[in-house]
């Protein structure tokens, strides 16, 4: 039976937690420990009550989350703050956090993995901070359409913006929120972007500098990356996962 610090040092790792830099208060990594043995992976999108009731029901006691507990500045331990706790600390559950580093690595990253469900292969990156490229751009040979089409099957809702080209050679992918990569698509020579929500002011932009911008729901665009940590861990280190899905339609 693998222990919790050997598998948090196998995240640590495998994350580049130590080098990747987040948003300023992003508190990634170990975030709650539990009695120090794992015999359950789990991944989830959100540190959420529910999330957490639904993983210690299912008997996981190490879950992978993208959006953690803690950011800054630090919030008081009472109402919903404690319940969560108490929910992980009763159900002997440890909780880790990989933000950004999850959204750029490049095997496991949630927009690696946007592109290449769509079937196309990650050439180049983009969108960097502080030195670290976070989403990625991949050559195309699909139709506008087409591509519109594939993501309909994919998501429950996508919101398609279409001024752009209707072959674009390239697509652009920004799990999450994508307010930060439209202004970034120019100076990368690319006219289409996937992306999990935009803000209202981006229709007026797109029109004006011929954008494709393709909004399929943040929560939906970040399940890739949690679920193939999870997935990689249960096989590393022989135990089984599950995936605690929520019903967030944003």
């Amino acid at each position: 039976m693998p222990t919790l610090e050997e598998i948090v040092a196998y995240c640590d790792r495998r994350t580049r937690l130590a080098a990747f830099p987040d948003f300023a208060g992003a508190c990634n990594g170990l975030q709650v420990a539990n009695n120090g043995r794992v015999t359950r992976i789990g991944a989830a999108v959100d540190a959420g009550l529910t999330p957490f009731h639904q993983a210690v029901a299912a008997g996981v006691d190490f879950l992978v989350v993208h959006h953690g507990l803690f950011w800054s500045p630090p919030r008081p331990i009472t109402g919903p703050v404690y319940q969560k706790l108490s929910v992980l600390l009763h159900g002997n559950c440890a909780l880790y956090s990989s933000h950004l580093p999850l959204d750029a690595h490049r095997d496991i990253g949630n927009n690696a993995l946007l592109a290449r469900q769509l079937g196309l292969k990650p050439s180049r990156w983009f969108l960097e901070h502080e030195g670290e490229a976070i989403g990625c751009i991949a050559s195309n040979a699909m139709r506008r359409r087409d591509l519109r089409r594939k993501l309909a099957a994919l998501y429950p809702r996508v919101i398609a913006i279409e001024f752009g080209s209707a072959a674009p050679r390239a697509v652009a992918f920004c799990s999450g929120s994508g307010h930060q990569a439209v202004r970034e698509l120019g100076p990368a020579g690319v006219d289409t972007l996937v992306t999990g929500e935009l803000r209202e002011e981006w229709f007026n932009y797109a029109q004006e500098h011929r954008l494709n911008l393709y909004a399929c729901g943040h929560y939906a665009t970040e399940i890739h990356g949690v679920k193939a940590l999870a997935a990689e861990l249960a096989k590393k280190f022989h135990l089984p996962w599950d995936f605690v899905a929520t019903d967030n339609p944003l």
